[in-house]
């Protein structure tokens, strides 16, 4: 009978641990602290995105704040296709008011740096409160209404401009894990961060260039914060771009195990974002 058991509870354990990465879905989390927020793989990539633009911009964090509340009252973070009148996008900016063509405002990288573009001449915005600087962008019915998402943006921009390390874990079955694109998300890495972003490493960079599963990139980066932001970027979009793993500063991440979280890797550099 204890031999039973001991087979049964056996046998237990690896049916569990080969159906445990399905368990769990797709999905992703920031976390500072005890504040937590969901978010599914779309919404965190196209959050990850807005501080690669801020950074890109040289914007400070207070910037991104604005940015994040507007994006959640406006289309929960999301690409939309469609909106009111003639509004798209992330921000449902609308074409007929001069935002730019319905093609580029569905663009995360390019509808957040029209968003900027604008904040930036708004007089004072850093000192105005959340809300007021939404509004002098959106013109919206009901500027109050970005009030309500400060908290949460100052939440999204902590994790995701890197102030806040291992701040962002995204996860997903095996069965919807994708063909490596390492080539392809370094390059789009680039254009949301732009050209300062400097990537080394046996990868191939060109474009079109076939992703080899056994090679790595590293992402250089001179301070912690800028490491936890491209590394944020990194697992937010392993999914699209078939990401195995990002490494940085002691912490490991890995799409096998990515409900998990950052790990411990004693060897994952300061210096360099290693994805793989």
């Amino acid at each position: 009978m204890a031999a039973l058991v001991l087979v049964l509870g056996v046998g237990g354990y690896i049916a569990f641990d080969r159906a445990r990465p399905y368990l769990h879905g797709s999905g992703c989390e920031v976390a500072v602290g005890t504040s937590k927020m969901p978010l599914d793989l779309d919404q965190a990539a196209n959050a990850s995105t807005i501080s690669a633009v801020a950074y890109r911009k040289q914007l400070p964090e207070r910037a991104a704040v604005i940015a994040y509340a507007t994006a959640i009252q406006e289309s929960h973070i999301r690409n939309l296709p469609s909106g009111d009148r003639d509004s798209v996008g992330m921000f449902q900016q609308r074409p007929s008011q001069g935002w730019g063509s319905p093609a580029k405002l569905r663009d995360p990288v390019q509808s957040t740096s029209k968003f900027f573009d604008a904040l930036v001449k708004v007089k004072d915005y850093l000192d105005r409160d959340v809300h007021d600087a939404a509004q002098r962008v959106q013109h919206s019915a009901d500027g109050r209404a970005y009030a309500q998402h400060e908290s949460d943006g100052k939440l999204l921009a902590q994790v995701f401009t890197g102030r806040q390390p291992s701040g962002a874990r995204c996860w997903y079955p095996p069965d919807k894990q994708t063909k490596s694109r390492r080539p392809d998300a370094i390059r789009e890495m680039r254009r949301a961060f732009g050209p300062r972003l400097r990537v080394d490493g046996p990868g191939p960079l060109t474009a079109g260039a076939p992703s080899r599963p056994d090679s790595w990139n590293g992402v250089k980066v001179t301070n912690a914060r800028a490491g936890w932001a491209v590394a944020a970027w990194a697992v937010t979009h392993a999914q699209v771009y078939g990401l195995k793993e990002v490494r940085y500063a002691g912490r490991h991440w890995q799409s096998d195990a990515g409900h998990d979280g950052w790990t411990t890797d004693k060897n994952a550099p300061t210096d360099h974002v290693i994805v793989h």
